[in-house]
């Protein structure tokens, strides 16, 4: 629901940029002349770009940043270096009134997933679409690390179990990393005529599993016991891009 909400809110600022003046011209001669010279501009004196992506997806936000270099009009190497976190899709998350804090009950880890990719990217309709709106589709693969923190301190005494929610950052110290590989497969475009900025959105689907039992992520309130391990930390983002080109 969140993805969708914020797809709905993406796309209306995606057609602006697309139909901005630079690209609506009337005169489909002027924009042909604009689309070759802006192909010879970028590919003469902009073959790099680097920036930061912010993630989006049902589980949260997340941050990246990339690097980019250009091959050809319409290819191009892509490396990825992104942080986001993961969640137990049975997680469940609760309000307290009384105390006006939020929790999650039985959420026993939480998961960091941070991967580093390599990939190649297409540009699509090259010759029929003029330079302001530049689609694409790409794909990549690489190492994966998922960092395990601990979101609930289980202690077993006399009178029973206690349960201690432990903070973000106290949580990161106590933490374990294991690995894995990740690969994705996407789709999405670059915006504006301005040839030292970049400025898109990328929508991916990862694929991230640990090839075991998973990891402990839930447990039972009564017991403690475990009972929910994850294994799947892939999913669907969107994905903005935000960088300079040189």
């Amino acid at each position: 629901m969140f993805v969708r909400m914020t797809t709905r809110l993406i796309f209306p600022i995606l057609l602006f940029l697309s139909w901005s003046p630079a690209f609506g011209q009337s005169d489909l001669k002027q924009q042909s002349v604009l689309h070759n010279s802006g192909d010879a501009a970028r590919d003469s004196s902009y073959l790099n770009a680097w920036g930061f992506d912010v993630l989006i997806s049902n589980d949260g936000f997340g941050l990246g940043t990339f690097y980019r270099r250009e091959f050809s009009q319409d290819w191009l190497g892509l490396i990825s270096l992104s942080v986001s976190e993961s969640k137990d899709d049975r997680e469940v998350d609760r309000y307290d009134p009384y105390t006006q804090t939020q929790f999650v009950p039985g959420k026993l880890n939480r998961f960091l997933v941070i991967p580093l990719t390599f990939g190649v990217q297409y540009r699509l309709f090259r010759d029929d679409i003029v330079e302001t709106f530049r689609p694409y589709v790409n794909a990549g693969v690489g190492p994966s690390l998922i960092y395990v923190a601990p979101f609930t301190n289980v202690v077993q005494t006399p009178s029973g179990l206690t349960y201690e929610q432990i903070e973000f950052f106290k949580s990161l110290g106590k933490g374990q990393a294991h690995y894995t590989m990740s690969s994705y497969i996407g789709a999405g475009a670059t915006f504006g005529s301005d040839k030292q900025s970049l400025f898109g959105v990328n929508f991916r689907y990862y694929f991230t599993y640990l090839f075991s039992d998973g990891l402990p992520s839930l447990y039972n309130e009564e017991t403690g016991e475990v009972i929910g391990r994850k294994t799947d930390f892939g999913g669907f983002f969107i994905t903005l891009n935000v960088g300079t080109m040189y």
